[in-house]
C-alpha cells in the first residue's frame, strides 16, 4: 500500500481540482468569441483552382481552390458543402482529395457560411503524446509511469488552476508562485517518494525558480518592459479587458514556468550526488560535502543554462532572423521591447539555475549534517546510571 500512496495521493488531488475548477471559474464572465462551430470534415473532389507556386517557399501554393468536403461530426454530419478555399502566405490550407481537415461552420445566418478552417493535425500530437508515454514506461518501469502521472497533473494545475484564477483578476505572481510550489512538491514526491531528500529537492527548487521571477519581474520593470511586450501580449491586451486580468506581473508567470522544469533538474542533479557522496564517505565534512557538490554542479550549470538560453532564441528565432534581414544596428537591435523581453527571460531562468546549485547544495549539508537532537529520556538513562 506505502508503494502506490504517491499514486493514490496524486489521484486524490488531481479529482480535487478539476472538482473544484468550475467553482474557480464561477466569477468568470466569459464572452462568446467563437460564434461558429469547429467540425471535422473530409475533402471530396477539388472542383477547380486557379494557383501558382509560392516563388519563396517551394512546394507551397498561391491562389484559390474550390472544393466540396464532406462534414464528418456535429449536426451537419454527413452533408457535402461546396466552399472556396484561398491560399495565402498567412492562410495555405492546400486541399488535396481525402485530405482530413478542420472546418468551420457559422450558421448564425440563414445560410450556413462554411470555409476550411486548417489542417487536422490533432492526430500526429496524440500519437507523439503516445510515443513518449510508451518510451517512458519501458525505459523508466514503475518511473516512467510515476513521470507520466507528473507530467499530467502539471497540465492539469496549470490549466484547471492557475488559469482560470489569473482570469478572475487574482494577482498573477502570487498564484504562479502557488501553482508553480504544489507542481514542485507533487512532483518530487511522485518521483522520489517521502524521504529528507526529497525535502530538500522541493525547498532548493522553490528557492530557484522564485529567484529566478523576482529577477525577471525586477529587471523588467527596470527596463520599462511588461506583460504587453511578451508574444502574443498586444492580443492578451484586448481579451484582458473582457475580464480581470492583471498583464503587469505576466512576464513575472511566464519565467517562472518556463524555467520550472530546468531549475527542478539542476536542483535534483544536485541533491542526488551530495547524499551518494554522504552514503559513500559519511566522514566528510560539511565544507568537503559542499565543495565536492559545488564541482558536480560546475558542470550542470554550463549545460542547463545553455540550454534555456537556446530555448528561448529557439522559439524567437523568426524574429531574430527577421530583425537581422533589415540589418538593424546593435543599439536599435538591443533596445525592441520584444528582444529586450525575451533577454531577460533568458537570463533570468539561467541565473535562477545558477543559483539553485549552491542553495541546493547549501540545504543538502545541512539536513544530512545537522546534529541530531538529544532526548530527555536519554538524559534520564544516565542519571539512573550514575
Amino acid at each position: 500500500m506505502k508503494k502506490y500512496l504517491p499514486i493514490i495521493s496524486f489521484i486524490l488531488l488531481a479529482a480535487l481540482i478539476i472538482i473544484l475548477s468550475p467553482i474557480f471559474k464561477m466569477n468568470i464572465k466569459q464572452p462568446n468569441y467563437f460564434k461558429q462551430d469547429f467540425e471535422d470534415a473530409k475533402v471530396v473532389e477539388v472542383v477547380s483552382e486557379e494557383i501558382d507556386e509560392d516563388p519563396t517557399f517551394k512546394g507551397r501554393y498561391l491562389g484559390t481552390q474550390v472544393v466540396k468536403i464532406e462534414i464528418l461530426t456535429g449536426k451537419y454530419k454527413g452533408k457535402i458543402f461546396e466552399v472556396k478555399n484561398p491560399l495565402s502566405r498567412s492562410h495555405n490550407v492546400y486541399a488535396q482529395a481525402d485530405d482530413k481537415v478542420i472546418a468551420s461552420i457559422d450558421d448564425s445566418l440563414e445560410e450556413a457560411n462554411v470555409w476550411i478552417y486548417n489542417y487536422k493535425r490533432e492526430n500526429i500530437l496524440y500519437i507523439l503524446i503516445a510515443l513518449l508515454f510508451i518510451l517512458l514506461i519501458l525505459l523508466g518501469g514503475m518511473q516512467g509511469v510515476y513521470s507520466i502521472i507528473s507530467l499530467i497533473f502539471t497540465g492539469i494545475m496549470i490549466v484547471f488552476f492557475m488559469l482560470p484564477l489569473i482570469f478572475q483578476g487574482n494577482n498573477p505572481i502570487v498564484v504562479t508562485i502557488l501553482t508553480a510550489s504544489i507542481i514542485i512538491i507533487v512532483s518530487f514526491l511522485l518521483i522520489s517518494g517521502f524521504n529528507l531528500k526529497t525535502l530538500t529537492v522541493i525547498i532548493g527548487t522553490i528557492i530557484g525558480v522564485v529567484i529566478a521571477g523576482v529577477i525577471s519581474y525586477v529587471s523588467g520593470n527596470l527596463a520599462h518592459l511588461s506583460g504587453i511586450t511578451m508574444d502574443k501580449g498586444k492580443e492578451l491586451v484586448y481579451v484582458a479587458q473582457d475580464y480581470k486580468i492583471q498583464v503587469r506581473g505576466l512576464m513575472f508567470s511566464a519565467i517562472l514556468i518556463a524555467s520550472l522544469g530546468a531549475v527542478m533538474d539542476v536542483a535534483m542533479s544536485i541533491t542526488s550526488s551530495i547524499f551518494e557522496i554522504h552514503q559513500t564517505n559519511r566522514g566528510l565534512s560539511k565544507k568537503q560535502l559542499f565543495k565536492s557538490g559545488m564541482n558536480i554542479g560546475k558542470d550542470v550549470m554550463g549545460t542547463m543554462s545553455n540550454t534555456l538560453i537556446l530555448a528561448f532564441a529557439g522559439s524567437s528565432l523568426n524574429s531574430i532572423m527577421l530583425i537581422w534581414g533589415y540589418q538593424m544596428g546593435r543599439r536599435q537591435f538591443m533596445n525592441i521591447p520584444f528582444i529586450g523581453t525575451e533577454i531577460i527571460q533568458g537570463l533570468s531562468g539561467s541565473i535562477g539555475i545558477v543559483l539553485t546549485v549552491p542553495v541546493t547544495a547549501i540545504i543538502s549539508v545541512m539536513l544530512l549534517k545537522r546534529k541530531p537532537i538529544k532526548s530527555n529520556k536519554n538524559k534520564g538513562n544516565k542519571k539512573n546510571k550514575r
